[in-house]
């Protein structure tokens, strides 16, 4: 294997894998992995010799969300995350192929190797000798956990809470090992310090930051010390990052890039046009624009459309309580009371029914869209068959359940019962994709009776963290939100806790959380701890795909569209792999110039 490089233990363990040796889906997949080593090795081998690091210049990138902070603890916004990628690392990271990486140590802990308890209640991760904060500091175990002792505060609002359910302790136990301990079993226990979304944090910058006062922490919440390629230079939140390389980065070749500008803002179609016809930009993300102009900008010839499908699903979420501004403090929280119609499944279920999920593809993904009616809609063996009565619009058959539920038509043709209207507040971030989806929804929804008012909400300040803004996605203070998000890896354990209870932002949490319905269920939350120490995977695919089914049919989201990941980049730029299971700028130490 090549060392200091992301070729380094590529082929250690399939995402999808379990730590204990013998299940059906290990084997499976390492009869494929000899194949697939074989592949990247060559690969590896092909691009080691690299020019000295930054000797090619500076790297553009183009995020038109743009970041609003450097903590992945405090944001759930994927620009957010990804923008911290470049500075601050896990111990390990899913590739391209769903497979674990390693990144902060030599290799994946599991029972063969020893790294996994027998009883599957600890996993003991050996950090690499030699690894340096930016600093010039050495990272060591306290640091790793730190970061666990960090976001498990309880007077904190980690927004990564779910990666640590089940987490006993965290203990250094000497400068380069680090064991977590679970209170139960758990068969996988790569929650914790793998992917984007769980970085180790510096124990040094970040330990008067816990608790209450993690947002307080503008400088390192800003400018966090890192392992990673990249250093911040400055941070402008909603606007620009500015970066540079690394000088104590492990590998002395890497990165390429002497400095990077993450740049935010805009639309999804003009950081197209910026790096497919005008060359401005060298990467830019989430191409969320219409085939047929993402295609006419690609005819140019300056760079190249990439994409990928992952778990990614474009979805209603759907609000179960009161989003009233009279109710003050307690305004779509829990406190406040319920939702005066969303609670009624014959409302959400009608609302559901009246869209075209085909027309909503066809307008604006094409091949990088397909319809579904799932939350969870892969890998293939959690897909559930069990909703796709929602693929075939059917407008009488959502008239009709509304006219059977008690909801009448009035003089302006919105349905109302016992004086409650059917008016929506529906908002999301501003696209031109997204506000084509709203018109044809409330297109739709005008058929069955329901005034619908759209809303369109910059996507720096709606996926941001500021706490004191009333238009984050987190506060949800509307009827319905629409937007995309995804889980790290293959393994959907964490992301599926992510609507139990204990998950729902409010302001005892500093609105942090992923429950953005505010949906509680005990039955729900049952079988999120059962997963949690369920070793089979045919058995851990039927409880994901109940919990899947459970969201949907008690009306918490209203899933649209499995969205295939859109980026571009220029075809001067060489190394990009993209990457559905985990930050797409996964392996930006290893872009360069192409030559």
């Amino acid at each position: 294997m090549v060392k200091g490089g992301i070729c380094d233990g590529t082929c250690v363990l399939n995402a999808g894998g379990f730590a204990g040796a013998g299940n059906s889906f290990s084997q499976e997949h390492n009869m494929k992995k000899a194949l697939l080593c074989s592949a990247v090795a060559a690969g590896c081998f092909a691009g080691s010799a690299l020019a000295e690091r930054g000797s090619d210049g500076q790297l553009n990138i183009i995020y038109w969300q743009a970041a609003s902070i450097l903590n992945p603890y405090l944001s759930g916004g994927t620009k957010d995350i990804e923008a911290s990628s470049l500075v601050i690392e896990p111990l390990a990271r899913y590739d391209e192929t769903g497979m674990m990486v390693p990144v902060l140590v030599d290799e994946i802990p599991t029972v063969d190797n020893g790294g996994v308890s027998e009883d599957l209640k600890s996993i003991t991760w050996t950090l690499s000798e030699g690894v340096k904060w930016s600093d010039g500091s050495a990272l060591t175990a306290a640091d790793v956990a730190f970061t666990a002792a960090y976001c498990l505060d309880p007077e904190g609002g980690c927004q990564q809470a779910s990666n640590f359910t089940d987490v006993e302790s965290v203990e250094a136990v000497d400068d380069l090992t680090v064991k977590v301990s679970f209170s139960v079993a758990k068969p996988f226990p790569y929650g914790p310090f793998v992917g984007s979304q769980v970085p180790v944090i510096q124990k040094a910058q970040f330990e008067n930051c816990m608790g209450a006062k993690a947002p307080e922490c503008t400088e390192a919440n800003f400018g966090p010390i890192g392992t990673g390629p990249f250093v911040v230079s400055e941070f402008k939140a909603n606007d620009v990052v500015t970066y540079e390389a690394n000088s104590n980065y492990r590998d002395e070749a890497k990165p390429a890039f002497g400095s990077v500008v993450f740049k935010g803002g805009g639309d999804a179609a003009s950081a197209a046009r910026s790096v497919l016809e005008t060359g401005e930009f060298d990467y830019a993300w989430n191409l969320q624009v219409e085939p047929e102009i993402l295609s006419k900008m690609a005819s140019a010839g300056k760079g190249t459309v990439v994409s990928a499908f992952g778990t990614s699903v474009e979805r209603l979420m759907v609000n179960k309580t009161n989003p009233d501004p009279a109710l003050g403090d307690k305004r779509a929280t829990v406190e406040g009371g319920a939702h005066p119609f969303l609670t009624d499944l014959s409302v959400v279920n009608a609302l559901s029914k009246a869209i075209d999920r085909q027309i909503l593809v066809d307008v604006g993904y094409g091949d990088a869209g397909q319809p579904t009616c799932n939350v969870l809609p892969a890998p293939a063996i959690y897909a559930s068959t069990a909703n796709d009565e929602c693929l075939a619009q059917d407008i009488a058959a959502a008239n009709k359940l509304l006219d059977d539920a008690g909801w009448v038509r009035g003089g302006d043709g919105v349905r109302e019962k016992d004086g409650v209207r059917l008016s929506i507040l529906y908002q999301t971030s501003t696209n031109s994709v997204r506000q084509a989806t709203q018109a044809l929804v409330k297109q739709w929804w005008a058929e069955i009776g329901v005034e619908t008012e759209l809303r369109n909400i910059d996507a720096s300040v709606f996926f941001g963290g500021d706490q004191s803004s009333p238009d984050t996605f987190q506060k949800f203070f509307a009827d319905i939100e629409m937007y995309t998000n995804n889980f790290d890896g293959t393994d959907p354990e964490n992301y599926m806790a992510n609507w139990s209870c204990g998950e729902i932002p409010s302001p005892a949490n500093q609105w942090l959380g992923d429950n953005m319905p505010r949906y509680c269920n005990a039955d729900y939350d049952a079988l999120v701890a059962k997963m949690a120490v369920t070793a089979k995977l045919e058995e851990r695919a039927e409880l994901a795909k109940q919990m899947n089914d459970m969201l949907m049919q008690e009306g918490a989201m209203i899933p649209l569209i499995h969205r295939g990941g859109v980026s571009a980049h220029a075809n001067t730029l060489a190394g990009v792999r993209m990457n559905e299971w985990d930050s797409e700028l996964w392996n930006a130490a290893d872009w360069k110039r192409a030559e």
